[in-house]
Parts: C-alpha cells; sequence; structure tokens
C-alpha cells in the first residue's frame, strides 16, 4: 500500500497531461492527484499505472482512463456533500475521484468479484462510501433521489429508471450507445418530467449489463 515520492511525482506529471487535454475544473484536478491510482491496478500493470491509459482489471473490466474519469466528473459538476450515485464500481478509482472531491457516494456493482474487492481496497484506503451489490439498471430508489448520477459503463439507451432517481436540478452522466464509440451525454433535470440533453464527444467504455453475477 506504498505511495512513494515517485508515484507522487508521476501524479503531477498525469494531471499536467489531463490539464493540457482540456480539463479546467481545479477540484477535479486536485481529486485526480490525490487518488493513488496505481493501488487500484493488478500488480502486472502498476508501472503503467500513470499513463493516460485504460487498462485491464478483474472480470473482464477495465479502469478507465484518468482523462476519461476526468471529463466525467468535470461534466458532473460535484459539491461538497452532493449525494452520488455511481452505477459500476468497477476498480473503486472513480469513486474515490468523487469521495476526495466531497461528495457523499453511493456506489452499485454487479460482478461479485469486483465489488469485494472494490469494498476492500477503498475501505482499507480510509474511504467512506457505500457499497451495493446489484443490478445498476435499477439503481437505489430507496435511497435515492440523487444530486448526481455518473454511469461508467455504456448504456445502448437512455436509463430511465435512473433519471426518475434524480433529484431536481440534477445531473446524470452517461456514455450513450452501443458499438464501438459513446456520446458521452448529459442530462440535467429541469422539471418533474424535463430534461435537459447535451451531447461531449465520443469515448469508448465496456457494455452496461443488467442483472448480477
Amino acid at each position: 500500500m506504498e505511495d512513494s515520492f515517485q508515484h507522487k511525482g508521476l501524479r503531477n506529471k498525469l494531471v499536467e497531461e489531463i490539464r493540457r487535454k482540456g480539463i479546467t475544473d481545479e477540484r477535479v484536478l486536485e481529486a485526480i492527484n490525490k487518488v493513488p491510482r496505481h493501488l487500484f491496478m493488478d500488480s502486472g500493470f502498476i508501472k503503467f499505472a500513470y499513463r493516460d491509459q485504460a487498462f485491464p482489471i478483474r472480470a473482464g473490466q477495465t479502469i478507465s482512463q484518468p482523462y476519461t474519469v476526468a471529463f466525467q466528473t468535470q461534466l458532473l459538476e460535484v459539491n461538497v456533500m452532493h449525494e452520488v450515485l455511481e452505477v459500476g464500481t468497477g476498480s473503486g478509482y472513480q469513486a474515490a475521484v468523487l469521495v476526495e472531491m466531497g461528495a457523499k457516494v453511493y456506489t452499485i456493482e454487479r460482478q461479485k468479484e469486483l465489488y469485494l474487492l472494490s469494498q476492500s481496497l477503498l475501505s482499507s484506503l480510509h474511504y467512506r462510501l457505500h457499497f451495493f451489490y446489484g443490478d445498476g439498471y435499477q439503481g437505489l430508489p430507496t435511497y435515492g433521489p440523487f444530486d448526481r448520477i455518473l454511469i461508467t459503463a455504456a448504456a445502448p439507451e437512455i436509463p430511465e429508471t435512473l433519471l426518475e432517481q434524480l433529484k431536481p436540478n440534477g445531473r446524470l452522466v452517461v456514455p450513450l450507445g452501443g458499438g464501438n464509440s459513446q456520446v458521452m451525454t448529459l442530462f440535467e433535470k429541469q422539471g418533474e418530467k424535463n430534461f435537459k440533453r447535451s451531447e461531449h464527444g465520443l469515448f469508448t467504455f465496456v457494455p452496461m449489463l443488467g442483472g448480477k453475477e
């Protein structure tokens, strides 16, 4: 669980790289700079931890490219004490960034292996958040509504069930579409059934699946 001066230096370089790529929210950059990404990766990939690339993790999933994590987080506009639902815990890296920004995070994962691993790791790193094992398409209606919802896998269509779990003025960010690339899409709740939709470029994500394993 070492986070050395070398790791911190590499994080500084990573932050400057994603800043050059267009991330302007200093709170997002500060959070990225605090999270020890190398601890969220399998040992065979640790030397690549501070490259701005996605890498494989367990259960056929990936840890997202840091730029993508920063881009989605910036689009969310997270404030301190916002209640944020993350759909797809994965490695836990994105959840850690949200906690560093002061959010109250609820994260749900359908892969039992990843759910257990991320819960263990984040707890050992003293990140406090709420973990759930289940179907992300259903969200967490018992705990909602949420100020922000972040979907970290490619959704083939608009997730209506999740939109219903947004608070007024809430924001939901989702990579929308199938195929090899998805459109990063922001939904802003402006009324009970009224959403403003905007699109923010092409990204590549693993597909969002229903149920749980």
